[in-house]
């Protein structure tokens, strides 16, 4: 596997070492050992599946402590523009985000520490996305923040297509309204 750096400190993308021929392709998905050599020691307990149409947009999702969570990301079938805001204090990238492409074809991950807010934007007509966190989702400890935000100035690379959003993320705050906790500083991820 080889780990690719961002802007946003412990932000990692992960492109597996991927063995292909006439039959198809074969990948570890994830192998203990091989990620904790590249400084991911979670304990995962949380495996989750999601699948959206085009134009759906999903987040910016995060959860307050003691239930945040860090996750690896990907795209099981289809493409998707993956979303991660820094929104730990301190951090020389707090405020910022970054996007990054996962499709079935390139079949890159994402790392996501704790103290980011993510989401993802189905740039396909549909897509499967699948979640690994170390920590149980908490209804009571989401948060979220208003995709469309003009202070974050995410370009969801959605065109002329409009937004498909829930309810819940009709209605989330802007990041300067956003409940953020104050403890949240920069720290080892």
């Amino acid at each position: 596997m080889i780990t690719i750096p961002t802007e946003i400190p412990g932000l990692l993308i992960l492109e597996p070492k991927v063995f292909g021929d006439d039959r198809g392709y074969f990948f570890e998905a994830w192998n203990k050992n091989e990620f904790a050599m590249h400084g991911i020691h979670h304990n995962f307990v949380q495996d989750n599946i999601s699948k959206s149409c085009a134009g759906v947009v999903r987040g910016l999702h995060y959860q307050l402590p003691p239930y945040t969570q860090s996750k690896i990301v990907r795209v099981i079938s289809g493409r998707v523009l993956d979303v991660a805001v820094d929104l730990r204090k301190g951090s020389p990238a707090y405020g910022k985000h970054v996007t990054i492409e996962l499709s079935e074809e390139n079949k890159r991950a994402v790392f996501i520490p704790r103290g980011l807010a993510h989401g993802f934007a189905v740039l396909s007509d549909e897509a499967i996305f699948s979640y690994k966190c170390d920590n149980i989702y908490m209804p009571s400890h989401e948060r979220g923040i208003a995709f469309d935000d003009p202070e974050l100035g995410i370009d969801w690379q959605l065109g002329d297509i409009e937004a498909i959003l829930s309810e819940k993320d009709k209605k989330n705050p802007s990041f300067s309204n956003a409940e953020i906790p104050d403890s949240w500083l920069m720290t080892k991820c």
